[in-house]
């Protein structure tokens, strides 16, 4: 049996900072006051033999299928303060993280065998019998954070409303490896709120980042950790959103106005956690001359230790201009992100704002920036940002067909509606997949129209995309 102090020792060997090969697994353990998880099972007995594949009736799966085999780890939760699920565990509180071996997965069920269990130190834990995060554990290899700046050449922007988990779940399949962004998430709303769901995420997910929104420091420090301990990659500090909303609590693009502040935060939360911190901006708000300010500011974030930054090429007019004008309105200056560049080489700088293809993406790229953040255009037309992208941007793979992406998101949708969600809640994400091709907008009605409907499942979604594989010919 494997404790944890070897476990601290057996990890950098296994290479976590490359996950081409791996399959994030979480397992969630079954509470005996747990209504819900009651005709699931029961707990394994005190005696359990964990060598032996776990059975559906012990543990209950957030995956409904697995189609890659090779090292998959697991992230079992453990509510705090609550007591161990069983006498092999004397884990009370955090992340615990399991080396487990790929043997089986029936739909629905899971078949694995457990390669290290937890000593008397508790699962994962180093010598000193700190707490090991699975973002701690990732961040091993030789490499530092090299896994997630090299996803970083191509990400998906964080969208209000738009990039929640069933989004970031479909990007995923139709990419393995660009890096993925929350909507998002408000410090006040983790640390003083105890809103803890606004941090699930499916596992399948990495990698992929947090974005916090907030200005106290001590406040951003807290909820980073709290991150951190659920899996993120990155945390990611909001310093670009110009909504009114978000102004009000002295977040967001107003904080360009405060690079002392925002150096503060960033300091705070680098001291709270091991994964990177990173900002996103913009060039400027209201009457500021971004060549003066920009510089200024990034300086001041990298003297805090924030070595990537993304930054978007517009100017937030705060006062005057809505949110969505802010996207479209206020001129992009794509030269002035490429200055920020070489005067700040050592900085991995990332270009957002206006980008609307991959094509597009691939030139800033090949000009010599690090990195290139799409918006809009992932989420309207994500087959046309996405598909291509493992092998254009990193060398890898092959272009992904749409169809099998349906057919992949299907276990998906059936399991999270065993949970509780509506068809429409990632159906809707689902809408642009074949934008562009005979048949698409019939596979928006489609969808559209029948997710809402009380019973609509996996079923409805075949249904649509009939329309686009025998699209009806004009006469």
């Amino acid at each position: 049996m494997i404790t944890g102090e070897v476990i601290a020792d057996l990890l950098p060997r296994c290479k976590l900072g490359d996950w081409s090969g791996a399959t994030i697994f979480h397992l969630r353990p079954i509470a005996p006051d747990n209504q819900t998880a009651k005709a699931k099972g029961p707990l394994p007995p005190q005696d359990a033999d964990f060598s032996a594949p776990f059975q559906s009736g012990h543990w209950r799966s957030s995956l409904s299928d697995i189609v890659r085999g090779g090292l998959i780890w697991g992230i079992i939760r453990v509510p705090c303060g609550e007591p161990p699920v069983s006498g092999h565990w004397s884990l009370t509180a955090g992340v615990a993280v399991l080396a487990l071996r790929w043997k089986k997965v029936l739909h629905g069920a899971v078949g694995a065998t457990i390669c290290g269990t937890a000593g008397k130190s508790g699962l994962g834990r180093a010598a000193t019998g700190k707490m090991r995060t699975m973002a701690d554990l990732k961040e091993q290899d030789n490499s530092g954070f090299s896994h997630v700046q090299r996803a970083a050449r191509l990400s998906v922007a964080p969208m209000m409303e738009w990039t929640d988990r069933h989004c970031r779940y479909l990007h995923r399949l139709l990419s393995h490896q660009v890096l993925l962004y929350t909507e998002m998430v408000t410090a006040p709303a983790l640390v003083r709120g105890g809103a803890l769901h606004l941090l699930d995420y499916s596992p399948e997910e990495h990698p992929v980042a947090l974005q916090l929104g907030g200005s106290d420091a001590v406040e951003l420090g807290q909820a980073a950790q709290l991150g951190a301990r659920a899996g993120y990659d990155e945390i990611n500090l909001n310093c670009g959103c110009p909504s009114d909303r978000v102004q009000s609590g002295a977040f967001g693009a107003v904080l360009m106005q405060s690079p002392d502040l925002v150096a503060e935060c960033v300091a705070e939360m680098r001291a709270k956690v091991s994964v990177e911190v990173t900002v996103k901006c913009r060039i400027g708000v209201d009457a500021q001359e971004p060549r003066d300010i920009l510089p200024v500011f990034l300086e001041k974030i990298r003297a805090a230790g924030c070595q990537r930054v993304t930054i978007h090429a517009r100017k937030a007019w705060l006062k005057g201009l809505s949110p969505k004008e802010n996207r479209d309105i206020p001129p992009l200056d794509y030269d002035l992100v490429h200055e920020m560049k070489r005067a700040f080489g050592d900085m991995h700088i990332s270009l957002n704002g206006g980008i609307a293809s991959l094509d597009a993406a691939l030139e800033h790229l090949d000009r010599g920036l690090d990195g290139v953040m799409v918006g809009r255009a992932a989420y309207h037309q994500p087959s046309d940002i996405l598909a291509a992208a493992d092998a254009r941007v990193y060398g890898v793979g092959a272009a992904r067909d749409p169809f099998d992406v349906v057919q992949q998101m299907l276990p998906y949708i059936e399991d999270q509606m065993t949970q509780g969600a509506r068809l429409h809640q990632i159906s809707r994400h689902m809408l642009g997949l074949f934008a562009g091709r005979p048949g698409a907008r019939a596979w928006r009605r489609v969808l559209s129209e029948g997710a809402s409907r009380p019973g609509s499942g996996p079923d409805l979604v075949l249904q649509a995309m009939q329309q686009v594989q025998n699209p009806p010919i004009a006469i």
